[in-house]
Parts: C-alpha cells; structure tokens; sequence
C-alpha cells in the first residue's frame, strides 16, 4: 500500500475572472484533489493585495486547501496549476509530521 502524506496548497486566481469564473476555478480544483486525494479543507481567503505585481494585476483572489495524498499526486496537481487560465502563483506544501 502506497504511504500518504498531507499537504495544503495555496493558489492565486486572478480577478480578471469575474465571481463566476474564480468559483469555477475552485471548483475544478475541488473535484481534481478530491479525485486523487483526500481533501480534507478549503480556506478561501479571499481577495488580497499582492506584495508585488503579477502579471500587471495587485489584487489576487487566495485560496487554501489542506488534502492527503500520495507522493505522486503533488506533481501532477502543480502540472495543472500551471496550464490553467487564471491561477496566477500556486505553491503546494508538504506538511511535517
């Protein structure tokens, strides 16, 4: 059996996106971890100004998820982060014991 191990990630979703497209892409990244993961919280922290400018934007959208997975999973989910329209900076951390 393949150990797991807990992670939370952070992604920023530009505003550009509107109420609607930011919720769709949270949604989609719901049904991606909870594919693959146990997805055990979503924090949606809101909209915050960013320390510096991406992309010309200073305002980005964040959110929080803690999930459990296994060590394969991360890389595939950062995969995705970055081909998506709209996350503007993720990060995903793994979690000491």
């Amino acid at each position: 059996m393949a150990v797991k191990a807990n992670y939370e990630t952070v992604m920023i979703i530009s505003l550009k996106q509107g109420e609607e497209g930011i919720q769709a892409i949270i949604e989609k990244f719901k049904a991606l971890i909870e594919k693959h993961a146990t997805l055990q919280n979503v924090d949606e922290w809101g909209k915050r100004r960013l320390a510096y400018l991406i992309n010309k934007e200073s305002e980005g959208y964040y959110v929080l998820m803690n999930f459990e997975s296994e060590a394969a999973f991360p890389a595939e989910l950062d995969r995705v982060f970055k081909i998506t329209d709209g996350v503007i900076r993720s990060m995903i951390i793994k979690k000491g014991e």
